[in-house]
């Protein structure tokens, strides 16, 4: 599984390192799966935003999935991530919705 890392939605500081999986990367709507590399509180429906092994980054939501975990102590929890939006590359200036300045 590719290793990308997960961060608080209005943080540039990494919360975790996660592997992922994706099963949907329709260009605006993607979802799939995570594990986080070592243990971390992650909240349900909470906004995170997830950067991809090459960088790229896209806001998503999480969502625990229940009965599915890694063995270990304390647990790691498999996740639903979904997003809608495209992904930023890395370096890209964040879209101003149309607004020219």
């Amino acid at each position: 599984m590719p290793i990308g890392r997960l961060y608080g939605f209005d943080s540039e500081e990494a919360i975790v390192s996660v592997d992922y999986r994706f099963y949907d990367e329709s260009p605006l709507h993607w979802w799939g799966e995570l594990v986080p590399k070592e243990y971390r509180r992650l909240s349900d429906g909470d906004g995170y935003i997830i950067e991809l092994e090459d960088g790229c980054r896209g806001r998503c939501s999480l969502r625990k999935r229940v009965n599915r975990a890694v063995s270990s102590t304390p647990p790691l929890y498999y996740y639903y991530f979904r997003g809608t939006g495209r992904f930023e590359s890395p370096g890209q200036p964040e879209p101003t919705g149309g607004i020219i300045t």
